[in-house]
């Protein structure tokens, strides 16, 4: 029967910021040219208003025209995507740690399949579009209430080192349904289960009012969240050959303790063959006894060793 790896937090800390570190510095390297960014965004809005699915005008205009929704909904975007989804993985790791590693491989194999669809897709969210397209930036409107520029979430002056053109497909999205997924499966309140159809709800208006992203972006957002949760066992299993075989020492011919004691054999080969001592089964020349029966001289052996 396998045993379980021990779980260190120490470890799985370090995986999670080696992995995100990775997906941060991949997500730069993807930088795509600004016009094919442009021409994939102007793709993803034709597609959506030949199905009648462009919901992001209606909510930018209500993000846009009134504070008291767009000032909340920038600040969410800056910040929950960063807060919330460290909260979940702490809670499952101190509160359903049997869950952990494998919610946790699900999370993150899904962040580098989103990380592929950045690489293959650069596109223009909507905010960057010309201004003829109907958007507005929010956080560009709102950036005096915030600590965000115009260029971006990230901080004022900051916002050239993350890559605007990686709309596709939404994290913020994907997080946040997984988010939703662990507390709606091991919650046990109804109000937490509540909160966890809530979030990725909210949070899908939010990428979509505030003009960061197109609703197909956060369809393939889930879509990459999906094709994480078909993944997450086959890497489980590669990443526990991957440790066994690492973690196994090669056997050394010559080590101590591990060559067999073959000195036994050799006296052996050198007597000849053992052969076991047998009793007397034969009868004496002046015997009566029956064949196959001790005769006297054994029978009184026995009964002298019984009596000792």
């Amino acid at each position: 029967m396998a045993v379980q790896r021990r779980q260190r937090w120490w470890a799985e800390l370090l995986l999670i910021v080696i992995v995100y570190s990775a997906y941060s510095a991949g997500r730069l390297l993807a930088r795509g040219a600004e016009t094919q960014a442009v021409d994939n965004g102007l793709a993803l809005l034709d597609a959506e208003k030949f199905l009648h699915i462009n919901a992001e005008h209606p909510l930018n205009r209500l993000f846009t025209d009134y504070a008291a929704i767009g000032v909340p909904a920038d600040f969410m975007y800056a910040t929950l995507h960063y807060i919330v989804t460290p909260a979940v993985l702490l809670w499952v790791w101190l509160r359903h740690r049997d869950h952990f590693r494998r919610l946790r491989t699900w999370l993150l194999g899904s962040t580098m399949v989103g990380l592929i669809g950045f690489v293959l897709l650069p596109t223009c969210p909507p905010r960057l579009l010309d201004a003829s397209y109907g958007f507005v930036d929010t956080m560009a409107q709102y950036s005096s209430y915030g600590w965000w520029g115009g260029e971006a979430s990230a901080p004022r002056g900051l916002g050239g080192f993350t890559n605007q053109y990686a709309a596709m497909p939404s994290l913020h999205v994907g997080w946040a349904l997984w988010c939703g997924v662990v507390l709606w499966r091991l919650a046990r309140t109804p109000q937490v289960k509540a909160l966890a159809v809530a979030y990725p709800t909210v949070i899908t208006l939010v990428v979509m009012g505030t003009a960061n992203h197109y609703l197909l972006d956060a369809v393939a957002g889930v879509a990459v969240m999906g094709v994480g949760l078909l993944i997450a066992a086959p890497l489980m299993r590669l990443s526990e050959l991957t440790l066994g075989r690492l973690r196994r020492a090669p056997a050394g011919a010559g080590e101590a303790g591990d060559a067999p004691d073959v000195s036994a054999g050799w006296e052996t080969a050198a007597r000849g063959p053992h052969i076991p001592r047998q009793r007397d089964t034969v009868p004496s020349a002046d015997s009566d006894a029956e064949p196959g029966r001790p005769g006297p001289a054994a029978s009184a052996a026995e009964d002298r060793h019984a009596a000792l």
